[in-house]
């Protein structure tokens, strides 16, 4: 059982007022929370990964919890991503470990969404940044919810650390007006639309 221990995390929260134009009646909430652990896979070629993915679970679970706790609760929470920053020493598959716990984490603790959730991962040496990708959690199409938040830390990922982020937001953005498939249009069924 490979061993992924936690040396850090941060919650990153954010509410955005206006973008130039009027302010918003209720202003979009964006927030994402990150984990630094250990890599046990630095530094060698491990050929099988999947089984770990089943090891980090219960880390996106506890992160899952603890960002919407944050954020207040899950009312209203629509938006969603999730990223990884792997270290020195490990390798771009090593952040595809958290497709799996990350992604799926958030689906249950959200209920019934059904759209796929955005990622993006790099390799990266202490304070490198990442957008974290953010959509929709039922339609895919929903262009007012395409959006990224920033995550990252000054001393992390070490080499031998990946950095691994969930992100959420409350409604789209601000000022949006570029068409499309509107919120009140989303029927849930296919993830798409």
């Amino acid at each position: 059982m490979p061993d992924f221990t936690i040396r850090k995390t941060m919650i990153f929260l954010e509410e955005i007022h206006h973008e130039g134009g009027p302010a918003a009646a209720t202003p979009r909430q964006r927030g994402a929370i990150v984990a630094l652990v250990a890599n046990p896979f630095a530094g060698r070629y491990e050929p099988e990964l999947q089984p770990a993915m089943e090891d980090l679970k219960p880390l996106g679970l506890a992160l899952t919890d603890r960002l919407i706790a944050a954020m207040g609760g899950l009312a209203g929470i629509d938006s969603y991503g999730k990223g990884a920053i792997v270290g020195e020493g490990g390798e771009i598959e090593h952040g595809a470990l958290w497709h799996v716990p990350g992604g799926y984490a958030m689906r249950e603790r959200l209920g019934e969404a059904k759209a796929i959730v955005p990622s993006a991962m790099k390799v990266g040496g202490m304070g490198a940044r990442l957008d974290v990708p953010l959509g929709h959690i039922n339609a895919a199409y929903v262009r007012s919810h395409f959006d990224a938040i920033e995550v990252g830390l000054p001393d992390g990922p070490r080499t031998g650390e990946i950095l691994f982020a969930l992100a959420m937001a409350r409604g789209g953005r601000v000022h949006d007006r570029m068409g499309g498939l509107s919120v009140a249009q989303v029927k849930g069924e296919d993830g798409l639309r």
